[in-house]
């Protein structure tokens, strides 16, 4: 059987699947070409991340797909119910990507409670002749130790975030509309280990009582935060977005932060995907990546031996 990884696959995820018996081919074929490149070579799976779109046309013109495979950390650009119901399997492997997502949560999260952010932006212009006034004006850092983050959505990458916040000494309130509770373990170096299990609370308690709110959840009827809801949070509360630039009304946070109700935020996606709205870009709050949360090299290595398990059990 033949693999198409079109964006590519980590080389673990190719020995696998070779050494299962299939060819893997890791072409990068053009989205205008790809349907013409999978019947000539008679392909039995189609693996993709968010550069190459799988839709019904697609599917309907590659009979000899059996299976689709997204090594992203979600399935949107995939028609996952048409997909289905034609009788194809559809994968992927979102717990490879929760603790390289969580981490860049942390990573958001102190450098602006530190004003790296800022910092980083300042010190290599004016650093040599304002060295004092920067200093003073990025001394008032907080520590997130004692602090209560708040999880929206406690899958995967919720529950990864959950535990490195436990590991620095904060309060954890997650809420979910399916999790009630979930056992978080944490792992220490030297093979010990401690679980603590934590219970989802409403939405609203998380706004109420969270310092940061962080979200990991998709929402496709629209967004998860706007308005309303951080008219509901605390004045000076930070938002981390590392889910979904739809799940985060944009203007609305833009005049949190010109109005002070929101200190600062974190943006790994954005509504507008890959043209970024400039009034972010430029505003000196917020902390910016550009859609990085699950791109790691272990991440990579993780999601290419997944699929493979996958693949290999479905298919084989």
């Amino acid at each position: 059987m033949k693999i198409l990884a079109n964006d590519g696959i980590s080389q673990s995820g190719i020995d696998a699947l070779e050494k299962g018996g299939f060819e893997v081919i890791t072409t990068k074929v053009a989205q205008n070409q790809l349907e013409q490149y999978i019947n000539e070579n008679n392909i039995d799976a189609l693996l993709v991340k968010s550069a190459t779109q799988v839709g019904q046309e697609l599917i309907d013109a590659c009979q000899s797909i059996k299976l689709i495979g997204c090594a992203g950390g979600n399935l949107e650009n995939i028609d996952v119910a048409y997909a289905e119901d034609q009788g194809l399997h559809v994968i992927n492997a979102p717990e490879a990507a929760a603790n390289a997502i969580a981490e860049l949560v942390f990573a958001h999260l102190f450098g602006l409670v530190r004003f790296l952010h800022a910092s980083n932006r300042e010190m290599p212009l004016e650093g040599d002749t304002r060295f004092k006034e920067l200093k003073k004006a990025f001394s008032a850092g907080i520590e997130l130790k004692g602090k209560t983050i708040g999880i929206i959505g406690f899958e995967s990458s919720g529950q990864a975030v959950a535990k490195i916040a436990l590991g620095l000494g904060m309060n954890v309130l997650a809420t979910d509309e399916e999790i009630t509770s979930a056992p978080i373990t944490i792992d220490f170096f030297n093979g010990q280990k401690i679980t603590i299990n934590i219970n989802t609370v409403p939405k609203a308690t998380v706004l109420k009582e969270a310092d940061f709110i962080t979200l990991h959840t998709s929402d496709p009827e629209g967004s998860v935060i706007s308005a309303s809801d951080i008219k509901k949070m605390k004045d000076g509360v930070g938002i981390i977005n590392t889910a979904n630039g739809s799940i985060l009304n944009e203007v609305d946070l833009v005049k949190a932060i010109e109005s002070g109700k929101v200190q600062f935020a974190g943006l790994d996606v954005f509504e507008t995907e890959p043209t970024p709205a400039v009034q972010l870009l430029m505003n000196p709050e917020i902390s910016l990546t550009p859609n990085i949360g699950s791109a790691t090299k272990e991440t990579e290595e993780r999601i290419g031996t997944a699929l493979a398990q996958q693949i290999i059990q479905l298919l084989r």
